[in-house]
């Protein structure tokens, strides 16, 4: 049996093999990049005729009551809240991963304000996702009362940077460029031991590896649901709140959907008394309706046996690499310790761009970013073992026959 029979046979034995018939795959596509954005499932595109054809076009108003319009927020929230640690009526879906980091990290820095007002430092990451960092310093600049931002360079250095003037440390518990996996358990008890509260995202994390937030206790967090959970691209992102600061988080974007009654159409706001109040303007609907077409199907596994197969494949594409192209300069970026790693596998390569451009051109789609890194993501819900074997012989045949050098696969594309 040779290796790529090999893959074949993991695949029959695979218990979430099954799972791939329910998502819109073409097959002549190796889709390497579900870290970046997810495939969409089947039942996606009849979800959202059932939006667009029936709930908009014959309940059209009367479907925010009918159709469950105006509860989906919470009701999605309840339904992602098991694959994060969270519990019911603390995950709410709305807006963006970066409007969601604004509010949630508006609240924690006033409560700490409340708290002990000479903390005014936020620690993250350099490397951690940019807009992140650009919501950070926007918040900073426009509060105008001091705040720092104070970013370290590896992850070794978190302790020290994490001193008694710190208010809030904003984490990504998986890097986006390199798969690090941070130990969520253990850095939130040293934030917490320094008196920081600790704001975890987890854009790289909800549906790729097991997460229990309020086992570790940590204090908000923030995700999306377009990439491993598989709702469409820019589907609204989620927020969790614990109960336990659901009545002290104060966030700035005050809008009716937050208030505890908004049809009273009082002109006075008063806060949502539970996650409701992370809620802001009108919802999306359409979009976020199908949002639970990925969520129902993590509803036939678990995250145990969806880490379980991530790592294999991970572990198998690692080796694959470093043994069939050996010869050409690639260099792994992303941790082999399993404890570490979250559900893709970068390396570098001089001209990656270009190398990506080229696997892209053959079907193998993973995706590129700065500085010379290939990022390969994997769905545990629909990449099979042999979609790494190919993969990873569609780069060896790039990388020897040099056909990356065509001048189309330079061209920048606006996004990347």
């Amino acid at each position: 049996m040779n290796q790529r029979d090999e893959a074949l046979a993991l695949d029959a034995a695979d218990p979430l093999a099954p799972l791939r018939d329910q998502f819109a795959l073409a097959p002549d596509v190796i889709y390497l990049d579900g870290n970046s954005l997810g495939v969409p499932p089947a039942a996606a595109a009849q979800r959202a005729q059932t939006v667009i054809g029936a709930e908009w076009a014959q309940g059209l108003i009367r479907s925010w009551n009918t159709a469950g319009w105006f509860s989906l927020p919470r009701r999605l929230g309840n339904k992602l809240a098991p694959l994060i640690g969270a519990a019911h009526n603390e995950v709410v879906v709305t807006d963006t991963i970066s409007i969601n980091l604004f509010k949630v990290l508006s609240a924690a820095l006033r409560l700490q304000d409340r708290r002990d007002p000479k903390r005014r430092v936020i620690v993250s990451e350099r490397s951690n996702f940019p807009t992140d960092l650009y919501i950070a310093q926007g918040l900073i600049k426009q509060l105008n009362r001091g705040y720092e931002l104070r970013l370290v360079d590896d992850p070794s250095e978190l302790p020290a940077a994490i001193t008694d003037d710190v208010a809030v440390v904003m984490i990504t518990h998986v890097n986006y460029r390199t798969g690090y996996m941070h130990d969520m358990a253990a850095l939130t008890q040293l934030i917490h031991r320094q008196g920081a509260l600790a704001l975890w995202d987890l854009a790289h994390s909800a549906g790729a590896v097991p997460v229990d937030l309020n086992s570790v206790g940590a204090d908000c967090a923030v995700g999306c649901t377009y990439k491993y959970l598989n709702g469409g691209p820019g589907s609204p992102a989620f927020a969790w709140v614990p109960h336990r600061h659901q009545s002290d988080f104060e966030q700035p974007l005050s809008g009716w959907w937050g208030h505890r009654a908004p049809f009273a159409m009082d002109p006075t706001y008063a806060a949502d008394e539970g996650i409701g109040r992370f809620l802001c303007g009108t919802q999306p609907m359409v979009s976020m309706a199908l949002v639970e077409c990925g969520l129902d199907v993590f509803l036939q596994t678990d995250m145990q046996a969806i880490r379980k197969k991530s790592l294999a494949l991970t572990d198998l594409f690692i080796e694959l690499v470093e043994t069939r192209c050996n010869e050409f300069p690639l260099k792994l970026v992303t941790p082999r310790a399993h404890s570490q790693r979250g559900s893709h596998a970068s390396f570098e390569h001089p001209r990656g761009y270009e190398v990506m451009q080229a696997l892209i051109a053959r079907g193998v789609i993973g995706d590129y970013r700065e500085p010379h890194v290939l990022r390969f993501g994997f769905t545990p819900l629909y990449t099979r073992y042999v979609d790494v074997w190919d993969a990873v012989e569609h780069l060896r045949d790039v990388l020897a026959h040099e056909t990356w050098r065509a001048p189309e696969f330079a061209a920048r594309g606006a996004v990347t």
